[in-house]
């Protein structure tokens, strides 16, 4: 058995599988997410396919991923993705991505063709910066902490108008030292590696997908992020017969809307 050395740090990632999983399906969380969001998917989807095991990944300046060099992009999170595979001896046999993550599994089914993609409630589309994740990082900045309590930080968040999951949510960034909890997202990489997720433009890959790789797009019914320009595109999409759209019922956090439907979903597919 032989290793290349990998120059570049690794991304944390938890693994779920059982004995006889042999095939590997790599989990990227939406942005301000972290790898554990999406364990207990994971671990309906192993108990469904269990020569299937699950690489939840903590993607560059989330969790307990350590410190990466700028630049911060898409291109950058890909590599990070590729580099922790091949450490692993795990090839990327299947690719998920949520939100964020979705950008970032389309890239890698660019770059290295994985058997099948799984866009979760994800536009490929360029977009203006703003919305919610702007939203959120401004509040970040301007409340850096320390907070005395995690309470206090999730306190912060509903003041300026967010929805209290969402506050709790993003308190999961919260890290303890010595003066009280503060954040561990460094708030001007993530506006880099947020910048570069808004200017991107996908398409290409959904519409000349990479041999013999698959796309499965998964639309949340109760979800607007798939404008109806989105949705036409994907259907159009389907003709080339190796994009595939389902609908499943939930919001945007659907793994956690329909803890069954998208495990059940995958599964039958992978």
């Amino acid at each position: 058995m032989t290793f290349r050395p990998v120059s570049r740090p690794l991304l944390h990632q938890y693994t779920v599988s059982e004995a006889g999983s042999r095939r590997w399906l790599y989990v990227l969380h939406g942005i301000y997410g972290t790898g554990r969001n999406w364990a207990s998917f994971a671990r309906r989807l192993v108990a469904r396919r269990p020569e299937w095991g699950a690489v939840l990944v903590d993607l560059r300046l989330h969790g307990h991923s350590p410190r990466f060099a700028p630049p911060h992009t898409l291109a950058a999170c890909v590599h990070d993705v590729l580099d922790l595979s091949e450490s692993l001896e795990r090839p990327v046999e299947a690719i998920l991505g949520h939100s964020f993550g979705g950008k970032v599994a389309l890239m890698v089914a660019a770059a290295a063709a994985p058997g099948q993609t799984w866009v979760i409630d994800a536009t490929p589309s360029r977009r203006s910066p703003g919305g919610g994740a702007a939203r959120l990082l401004d509040v970040i900045r301007r409340h850096p902490g320390p907070f005395a309590k995690r309470r206090d930080a999730v306190s912060v968040v509903e003041a300026e108008g967010f929805a209290s999951p969402v506050a709790h949510w993003l308190a999961t960034n919260l890290v303890l030292v010595d003066a009280g909890y503060r954040w561990r997202l460094d708030p001007d990489a993530a506006e880099e590696l947020l910048a570069d997720y808004f200017r991107r433009d996908l398409w290409d890959v959904i519409e000349t997908p990479v041999p013999p790789s698959e796309i499965h797009v998964v639309r949340a019914t109760q979800s607007d992020i798939l404008s109806a320009d989105d949705r036409a595109r994907f259907r159009a999409a389907t003709l080339n017969g190796r994009v595939h759209l389902h609908e499943v019922a939930g919001g945007h956090w659907l793994h956690v809307d329909n803890p069954d439907g998208l495990p059940d979903l995958v599964a039958e597919h992978l």
